[in-house]
């Protein structure tokens, strides 16, 4: 299995550190609003990354943390912060928007499929951990007080830039245009470890620390997080592409210095899902949740089926046509499973076993679920029978996950009532495409049958096999496709 390492820039074979387990952390959400869906994105990549693991045979340990304090508006160490906005928004406490929107994120997984992590730590969960990384730090010099905060020192590294070929001067002070420069700072690319002085004197959450009573900086939670459940290595660190830097940077540099030793050895970074606009946000445009697009009829698997099309480290571009394309093509698919007999066996082992290397190796790929789906549509024109198809599917969907065999169960279940109760002749396409013509001579052949004509029938039947469509009668119908 080959991933590409945002650290090194290229393609790896993938080796785990430790034969018996790989060791996965995922940057969580800041909950203080819902998650949109482009944020949902980097989820789903990262969900079916664990089930891939999993799936070729590795034992995995995914820790995941929830940002419920201390993260600011800008990547910078200024700005407000953005759990007390959402406190002051709704007229709530800090603990009761964390509570809330934890829940709406978790929902909002379980809709598209995403397995919640092995542990799930909120960071004010992590205090003492935070204090005994940032005290060796300051007993190392890596660290220094100044104006009521502790920053790290990031003069004190041979190498600061991790993921991009930044020199010193390449970035404006505090990282983003407009943000004003902390005289506090050595250097401009310091970045806070505790706050106890801050422009926010109501902060609600704060705790003793050896330097006063204060707050975590964002960068330190993942940190303490990580290390308390995984210990002193990972193997797969994931998030977006804008936690690269400065967020995952800022974590390399405090945890090496203060472990003394490499960290984490692959970096996974999830493009962003942009609208036709630009960047998706919670701050411009249609605040585009996985609520709305149940009310405007989607299903949530097919947004998950829309990003499945697309490679991770691909930008895609969200529009209501692209969905409205994802959906179709997802309802079809639905169908032509649901248009597969379950008896039809038994299963061929051997042909699901090619079948599933063809899979396998899409996915060692770096991941490549556009070709894993395409894998996908290779079943259903493999010549085999209808149970061993089913089976592969099967086994693909525990990665993609995209609750093939349930939604064609309940397809099937569904046509076979809507046939007894009306008593109807049923037509199954199992591409789900629709040919009145070919619907047409299907019906003769029926009618032929009811008044036992059935050399008509048969020479119906011959016909559209020799114009490439094969028949099957079904209970109460047929199905057809092209060969």
């Amino acid at each position: 299995m080959y991933l590409y390492n945002s650290a090194t820039r290229k393609k790896e074979l993938f080796v785990p550190n430790h034969p018996d387990i790989v060791k996965m952390y995922t940057c969580g959400p800041t909950v203080y609003h819902y998650a949109h869906i482009g944020n949902l994105r980097s989820y789903i990549m990262e969900d079916v990354l664990e089930k891939y693991l999993r799936y070729v045979g590795y034992n995995v340990k995914r820790v995941m943390n929830i940002t419920d304090v201390g993260h600011l508006t800008s990547d910078a160490d200024e700005g407000e912060d953005k759990m007390l906005k959402g406190a002051r928004r709704e007229h709530k406490t800090v603990l009761e928007i964390a509570k809330y929107y934890t829940d709406a994120f978790f929902d909002d997984c379980a809709k598209l499929n995403i397995k919640t992590p092995d542990v799930v730590e909120p960071a004010t969960n992590c205090i003492d951990e935070y204090i005994k990384i940032i005290s060796k730090l300051m007993d190392t010099g890596y660290a220094y007080f100044a104006g009521g905060n502790v920053y790290f020192d990031t003069s004190k590294l041979d190498r600061y830039y991790i993921f991009n070929d930044f020199k010193e001067d390449d970035l404006n002070v505090g990282v983003r245009e407009g943000v004003e420069e902390d005289t506090n700072k050595r250097n401009k690319n310091d970045f806070v470890l505790w706050f106890t002085k801050s422009k926010f004197e109501d902060q609600a959450l704060k705790w003793d620390s050896p330097w006063g009573v204060g707050y975590p900086g964002w960068h330190i939670e993942c940190s303490g997080i990580s290390m308390k459940h995984l210990g002193d290595d990972l193997d797969i660190h994931c998030g977006g592409i804008d936690n690269a830097f400065p967020h995952h940077t800022n974590e390399i540099a405090q945890s090496e210095s203060y472990l003394g030793h490499k960290w984490c050895n692959w970096w996974m970074h999830v493009l962003h899902l942009n609208t036709t606009s630009g960047k998706m946000s919670k701050s411009s445009g249609e605040f585009l949740t996985v609520s709305l697009l149940e009310q405007k009829g989607y299903d949530p698997l097919a947004y998950r089926f829309f990003c499945l099309q697309s490679h991770y480290r691909k930008s895609l571009v969200f529009s209501w046509e692209n969905l409205d394309n994802a959906q179709g093509a997802y309802n079809k698919l639905i169908a032509r499973i649901a248009a597969l007999k379950p008896e039809d066996g038994p299963v061929d082992e051997s042909v699901v076993a090619a079948l599933k290397e063809k899979f396998c190796a899409a996915l060692d790929n770096d991941l490549n679920t556009s070709l894993g789906v395409t894998a996908l549509y290779d079943v259903l024109k493999a010549k085999a029978n209808d149970a061993t198809k089913l089976a592969a599917i099967g086994s693909f969907d525990q990665v993609l996950s995209l609750r093939l065999l349930e939604k064609a169960a309940a397809k099937r279940e569904e046509l076979k009532k809507q046939t007894v109760a009306a008593g109807e002749f049923t037509i199954i396409s199992e591409s789900g495409e629709s040919d009145a013509e070919i619907e047409a001579q299907i019906r003769a052949r029926q009618d032929a049958k009811k008044a036992k004509n059935f050399a008509e029938a048969d020479r119906i039947r011959d016909a559209l096999k020799a114009a490439g469509v094969e028949l099957t009668d079904i209970p109460h119908g047929a199905k057809w496709k092209r060969v």
